[in-house]
């Protein structure tokens, strides 16, 4: 089954946050049918939303989820499918659970959609519920349907990683809002690393998807500050093993030298910088004894 580069990134992505927390399962087959799900998730507890930095995204999958993306505006034809894979899926788990069912854990399906129009939404008589953010339209209450046009999401925290999805001008917004994030965030590197992925399997025949020169520059960007804080992740990283090698050498080295040693003269010894450990490394030579460790510690 082919898949363009925009499935493959928004099935990938919302695995990236939703596999902490129950099953997922990309292109989830309809029982009977040769239908596909995109993304289908289970939760096996409560999404803790705060905590765990998903967002908006936290508060949609609290139940059982389907969650279709598209790239471009979703047409009748394709809502109408959407809801057709819902309305499967519930009949397979209601039929699973039998008497156990509950009505309030039927599950639900989010159509995201990068962009999409007023008539779509009016057709399916979508409308903004005070209980969700603006711009996000539930259909009719037996549809236990959302559409959520990501490019008119409001811009803040709470939607940064369902405007990951966007396109264009959300896009550029997103990912420039992702690159300025504090390199120890938790998600900042994993969702680089995904939409590095993403630009490098982008071909010219895609190409035409991009509307705008920016948004495949803000995608180089991306890619560029991924790679180098990657490799100066890997240097910094071989720096404090070296530094872990030299430290512990020190320490087997000054147990063959003055004995074992008492766990706060080791714990000062662990704590030298490597200039200190280069220096008690010439100077233990010399050691007869516990008494010339005391001695050159205390000088330090």
């Amino acid at each position: 089954m082919t898949q363009s580069p925009f499935d493959q990134l928004a099935k990938q992505h919302l695995e990236e946050f939703l596999s902490p927390f129950g099953k997922v399962e990309r292109q989830y087959e309809i029982p009977g049918e040769s239908k596909f799900v995109d993304v289908w998730f289970v939760p096996d507890r409560p999404v803790l939303i705060e905590s765990d930095n998903l967002g908006i995204l936290g508060r949609m999958v609290q139940v059982a989820s389907l969650l279709e993306a598209f790239h471009n505006c979703p047409t009748r034809r394709d809502v109408k499918t959407c809801l057709m894979k819902l309305l499967w899926v519930q009949e397979e788990e209601q039929r699973k659970a039998g008497r156990n069912f509950k009505a309030h854990e039927m599950p639900k399906l989010w159509i995201l959609a990068a962009t999409t129009t007023q008539p779509i939404i009016r057709i399916f008589k979508g409308e903004e519920s005070s209980d969700w953010l603006p711009g996000m339209y539930e259909m009719a209450e037996a549809l236990d349907t959302q559409i959520v046009p990501i490019d008119q999401l409001p811009v803040t925290e709470e939607t940064l990683w369902l405007r990951i999805l966007g396109r264009d001008e959300t896009l550029e917004c997103a990912v420039r809002e992702v690159l300025a994030l504090p390199k120890n965030h938790p998600r900042r590197n994993g969702i680089l690393q995904l939409l590095t992925s993403w630009r490098v399997t982008i071909t010219a025949d895609d190409l035409a998807e991009f509307s705008r020169q920016e948004t495949l520059m803000v995608l180089s960007e991306a890619y560029a500050v991924w790679e180098r804080e990657t490799t100066e992740q890997g240097i910094e990283q071989g720096i404090e093993q070296g530094i872990e090698r030299e430290r512990s050498l020190i320490l087997r080295q000054l147990s063959r030298r003055v004995g074992e040693l008492p766990l706060q003269v080791r714990s000062q010894v662990e704590a030298l910088s490597i200039e200190e450990l280069e220096l008690l490394g010439e100077a233990l030579l010399d050691f007869t004894g516990f008494p010339d460790l005391q001695q050159w510690l205390s000088k330090g």
